[in-house]
């Protein structure tokens, strides 16, 4: 058993568990007093226990007891925590008193206490004198008067007597057990009836009609009872650790996938940080770009703006000169280069909006592509959407039909009639029912990203509608504009035929749309004859386009208005 506990507190350790200790309690950290088993195996002093707060006390009502400290004088059953392992507990209807003593530790005690100097031992007879010796078969301490009347008394006369001092060198002690009902009785007897170890006095009292036994009879089959039980619970023990030993894994595992992702993070972040320094310098550059060549052509444009002004003010001045103080002759004389000059100067083109242009823009949502592996956000824009220019283009504003998808384009332009080749504007598109303000439509509008917006919507009757298209809160080219709906496309419910005559099978009352008869009483058409439209046509109303839509009536007035003809 020695061996086995040696080799379980080996394991206990290696799994970084420690055992209490033997001897101190671990709540006052004093050698133990009168120490007490609970439930979850771990010891304490039988005070120690008393000082724990209960969980919960149950009267014999079923009332929790005003005062937590009365189960100490009733003797009520209660929980309370372990201080060690923080497991729930029940103690016994005596309480801590009633719990199993540990008796291994009240002999690891008196072993501590005979090995230290200054902690001498009371006599376990008198319990008055220092006790100086101890007899090695009824296993208690005694002083030195009582050891002589020990010696004395005929019936431990022979009993060996050991000096305590000699027994300091010892691993261990065995102090006998006294019966809690018979204190001069020692326990040496075991009741199968009440399973728990008896004295003599017991036998012959409380337990006589009840099956005994020597306890070193029935020690062999309790004790094998409880190494089967070890022996099945050693096994619990060694995945317990082997699972510790598995988490220890995982969590030096995880530290190091930690630590190697942190480094990833880190460097993912500072090239980051690197490249959106980067990425800045060029936008601030790229702006400085900008600048200069606005600033360029600027100055080129008022240099040629100058030069233009000089030339006109001398046109003008040279004029008006020559109109005041010249002659009628000296006019006319001069009146061809004259007139060539200012004719050459009114036509000349002093058009500045597209230099004049100051729009610049930072769009921090735009795509500036990959810049060292990492995606960059943002560009500088000289040129804004003008919504004046922009345009919308699409053939479906011109044949838009209830209940059927009409789509257009928005073309996005600048302040020069060119196309702008990004997205990300706020458009807005409202389509609403000239005779119905109620019906209102708001379009799906698709940003194509490259200027173009797709604008789709479903018009639910049919009518004049308006559209109305902005851009920034600004109409575009044309907008507000009108759109007519027509009705839903009709599709044609005769046959497409060369003749009645051919696809009734020579029914002579078989008549057609197209109005074209034949003789012989014939009511429909018929090839080569008057009223014969001379190709294939629609029988339901004449038209001789296969894929048109039909004009016919809506509903057949009666069965001789326009008999349906199949073909044949």
């Amino acid at each position: 058993m020695s061996e086995h506990m040696e080799r379980v507190e080996g394991s206990l350790s290696t799994a970084g568990i420690s055992l209490p200790s033997r001897t101190k309690c671990p709540l006052c950290k004093e050698l133990f007093s009168d120490p007490k088993i609970l439930p979850c195996l771990h010891t304490f002093c039988t005070g120690c226990i008393q000082q724990l707060e209960p969980l919960s006390v149950l009267g014999s009502r079923g009332r929790q007891s005003a005062d937590p400290r009365s189960w100490l004088l009733d003797q009520l059953p209660l929980s309370l925590l372990c201080p060690v392992c923080d497991s729930e507990v029940n103690l016994p209807p005596g309480g801590a008193g009633a719990l199993t003593t540990d008796h291994l530790a009240v002999n690891e005690v008196l072993l501590e206490r005979m090995k230290k100097e200054g902690l001498g031992l009371l006599c376990d007879l008198c319990n008055e004198g220092k006790a100086e010796r101890s007899c090695n078969t009824c296993r208690v301490s005694l002083c030195e008067f009582c050891c002589q009347a020990h010696r004395r008394q005929k019936k431990t006369a022979s009993h060996v007597m050991i000096a305590l001092k000699d027994m300091k060198g010892c691993n261990r002690i065995v102090k006998p057990v006294h019966c809690s009902a018979h204190p001069s009785e020692e326990l040496w007897l075991f009741c199968e009836v009440c399973d728990h170890p008896v004295c003599r006095d017991c036998v012959v009292g409380e337990h006589r009609e009840h099956a005994y036994d020597f306890t070193s009879n029935v020690i062999h089959k309790h004790g094998d009872y409880m190494r089967e039980l070890l022996k099945s619970t050693e096994p619990h023990v060694g995945a317990l650790e082997g699972m510790l030993h598995e988490i220890e894994n995982v969590s030096k595992g995880i530290g190091e996938c930690v630590k190697t992702v942190a480094l990833e993070v880190e460097n993912f972040a500072a090239g980051y940080i690197r490249a959106v320094e980067q990425h800045k310098d060029r936008l601030l550059k790229h702006l400085e770009e900008v600048k200069l060549q606005k600033e360029t052509a600027l100055h080129l444009q008022k240099v040629q703006l100058e030069q233009l002004l000089a030339d006109m003010r001398m046109g003008v001045d040279f004029t008006e000169y020559l109109l005041a103080n010249g002659s009628d002759l000296e006019i006319l004389l001069t009146k061809r280069v004259v007139i060539s000059r200012l004719r050459r100067l009114n036509k000349s083109n002093y058009n500045v909006h597209a230099v004049m242009d100051d729009s610049i823009s930072f769009y921090p949502q735009e795509k500036a592509g990959q810049y060292h592996g990492y995606e960059m956000f943002g560009a500088i824009v000289t040129n804004s959407v003008d919504p004046a220019k922009c345009v919308i283009q699409g053939e479906g504003l011109h044949t838009v039909r209830q209940e059927q998808e009409a789509a257009f384009t928005l073309l996005c332009k600048n302040n020069i009639g060119e196309q702008v080749e990004r997205g990300g504007e706020q458009i807005r598109i409202r389509v609403v029912h000239k005779d119905r303000k109620d019906c209102v439509i708001e379009p799906r509008v698709q940003d194509n990203n490259d200027g173009t917006y797709q604008v789709s919507f479903t018009p639910p009757e049919p009518g004049t509608y308006t559209v109305w298209a902005r851009i920034k809160g600004q109409h575009v080219q044309g907008s507000p504009f009108t759109l007519t709906v027509k009705n839903k496309f009709r599709k044609h419910q005769g046959v497409f035929h060369c003749c009645t005559f051919c696809s009734s099978g020579g029914q002579k009352d078989a008549r057609c749309a197209c109005g074209g008869t034949m003789p012989g009483g014939y009511q429909g058409c018929g090839h080569g004859h008057k009223g014969h439209p001379s190709r294939p046509h629609w029988s339901c109303c004449g038209q001789t386009s296969e894929n048109s839509e039909c004009s016919g009536p809506i509903e057949l007035s009666s069965p001789r208005s326009l008999l349906r003809t199949v073909a044949i």
